[in-house]
């Protein structure tokens, strides 16, 4: 493994114990409208946790699945294994049953831990190498395997008095400390069987996030976060949650689907700091309930023009700051393509945003800076014990392929040589995504390479760059760019709440295709549409899953 630093502290470990014992007594975690956690609660759960791992013979390098909605007894769940020694397999929560199922089995897992939610629809004879499942909500065992497990679970309290009979105090918080290269986390980037790739993360791929996210964000103990990504993706895990908890801060779970309303309605109350979130949230927020209130005859229109008016830029601020709590000091954007209309509109009122590019492979941070350094459609400067290279003759102009090595980068994926050989070119690792970087370091974006369209002339097309400016036109919800019969064909789910006369849906878009039309140069304007009945099939991180519209004939 490469490694930039060579001095660098890579103790996660030891990080998450230092932090425990000197925020004993403040908030940690907090169920929103349930109960709070304080960094002792954890660290009492985390010593059960481990009795019960060695009661039940669980050892170093062992792999225990986690799979639930964001939680604090996820988050519990998750320092216990890790501060254990053994290996954690977060899961999204929207995965399949059969892929949670292909997933436990995949890697091997010893153990379950479940949402109640998510367990009602597993099946624990398809599981047959599990030794217990334990429902997360509450952290009861619900299946044992192996009769010291089943001893331990019924006899916890008991077993944890007799270990510590004068009261577990700080002191007594010691957790082994795990070399840089060894693995902590198995991520899975699907959870489809034949796809499904398991991400080997080492703890200084984990400790290298931290550090970065720490530089950028600098958050005190107390201060509060709201996490609204999913902790089953690395985007969650890291930014939001060992980040927080190895700097002291208190993070808050929505115990609902993040929607503009649930984010708006808690973040009033608890007046966060910080909020990372996919840009599909960001977008509506400012859609449906910022812009309505700085011009309701306008709306869409604000998106398209510059803003000249200085009233109007103040007053879309305010309205923006009081939705997000008025206490805000940045809120990081990534998982997803940023919508270059609404990022121009934040950029132009001068919200606080930031831009997290990175993909699961590296843990995830790739590009990423603070709001104050942030450059409009960039994802920033390459993070801290990163490098970056593109293969392309002219990396300042023409994209090319983006390469990248360092502390961040995994280890490979799980039981898969041939993918990692795929991806791995020795220290560098193949990002799939097409960019250019500029004289200063920044990195632009451009698409995924495998979704690049050429045209019959042999231009570069990016769908997700038409997409953008197209889902911001009159009558547009959401839409996808293909390739058909040599011809650009845009398929279009129509956002019926712009439109008076729904029969005029077709005319409406027709107008909107030649708008669009007269922004773009020649070979990347669309030839026809077609009108999307529902909206477009998604991933967990809310990207549409292109390859299923790929082949449609129009």
């Amino acid at each position: 493994m490469h490694t930039i630093h060579q001095n660098m502290d890579n103790n996660l470990i030891k990080l998450i114990e230092k932090s425990i014992q000197e925020n004993w007594d403040l908030k940690a975690l907090t169920n929103y409208k349930g109960s709070t956690l304080q960094y002792k609660d954890v660290a009492r759960r985390i010593e059960k946790i481990h009795i019960v791992f060695a009661e039940a013979g669980i050892k170093k390098g062992d792999k225990i699945a986690i799979c639930g909605r964001n939680h604090a007894n996820w988050c519990v769940t998750f320092l216990a294994v890790i501060t254990y020694g053994a290996v954690a397999v977060p899961i999204l929560h929207e995965f399949k049953p059969d892929n949670i199922h292909n997933i436990v089995n995949h890697s091997e897992a010893k153990m379950l831990f479940v949402g109640s939610m998510v367990w009602e629809n597993l099946n624990e004879q398809s599981m047959p190498d599990l030794r217990g499942i334990v429902v997360i909500d509450e952290l009861d065992i619900i299946l044992s395997r192996d009769e010291k497990l089943t001893y331990a679970c019924d006899h916890l309290n008991e077993m944890f008095g007799k270990k510590y009979p004068k009261y577990f105090r700080k002191e007594h918080v010691h957790y082994e400390e795990c070399e840089p290269d060894a693995l902590a986390v198995i991520n899975y980037t699907s959870g489809t069987t034949g796809y499904s790739k398991g991400v080997m993360l080492p703890y200084r791929s984990l400790m290298s996030n931290v550090e970065h996210i720490h530089r950028k964000m600098n958050l005190k103990p107390g201060d509060d976060v709201v996490s609204v990504l999913p902790m089953g993706h690395v985007f969650g895990l890291t930014f939001d949650f060992l980040y927080g908890m190895t700097h002291g801060v208190h993070l808050w779970f929505l115990n609902r689907m993040p929607s503009p309303k649930v984010i708006a309605t808690s973040a009033a109350e608890i007046k966060p700091k910080v909020i990372a979130c996919v840009p599909l949230v960001i977008e509506k927020i400012f859609k449906t309930m910022v812009i309505p209130k700085v011009d309701n005859k306008l709306g869409k229109i604000l998106l398209r023009f510059p803003l000249t008016s200085e009233k109007i830029k103040a007053k879309a601020k305010k309205e923006a700051m009081n939705i997000f709590g008025n206490n805000l000091m940045q809120v990081c954007i990534g998982g997803a393509p940023f919508n270059a209309e609404v990022e121009k509109f934040l950029d132009q009122i001068k919200f606080p945003y930031t831009i997290a590019y990175g993909m699961t492979e590296c843990g995830p941070m790739i590009c990423n800076d603070h709001c104050s350094e942030t450059r409009y459609r960039s994802c920033g400067k390459v993070v801290d014990r990163m490098e970056v290279r593109i293969d392309s003759k002219d990396p300042h102009n023409i994209p090319g392929e983006m390469w990248v090595r360092g502390e961040n980068v995994m280890l490979g994926y799980y039981k898969d040589k041939a993918a990692t050989d795929k991806v791995m070119d020795g220290e560098w690792l193949c990002t799939g995504d097409m960019a250019t970087i500029d004289n200063d370091g920044y990195v632009y974006i451009k698409g995924r390479s495998k979704n690049m369209l050429l045209s019959a002339s042999g231009q570069n097309i990016y769908p997700e760059e038409i997409e953008s400016k197209l889902n911001n036109m009159p009558g547009v919800n959401e839409s996808v760019v293909i390739m058909n019969n040599s011809k650009l064909v845009a398929l279009i789910h129509p956002d019926l709440s712009d439109i008076g006369d729904r029969s005029n849906i077709t005319a409406i878009l027709d107008s909107t295709i030649k708008e669009l039309n007269k922004e773009l140069p020649a070979y990347s304007q669309i030839a026809k549409f077609k009108l999307w009945p529902e909206e477009f099939q998604k991933t967990a991180k809310k990207n549409i899953k292109r390859y299923v519209y790929n082949d449609i004939n129009i």
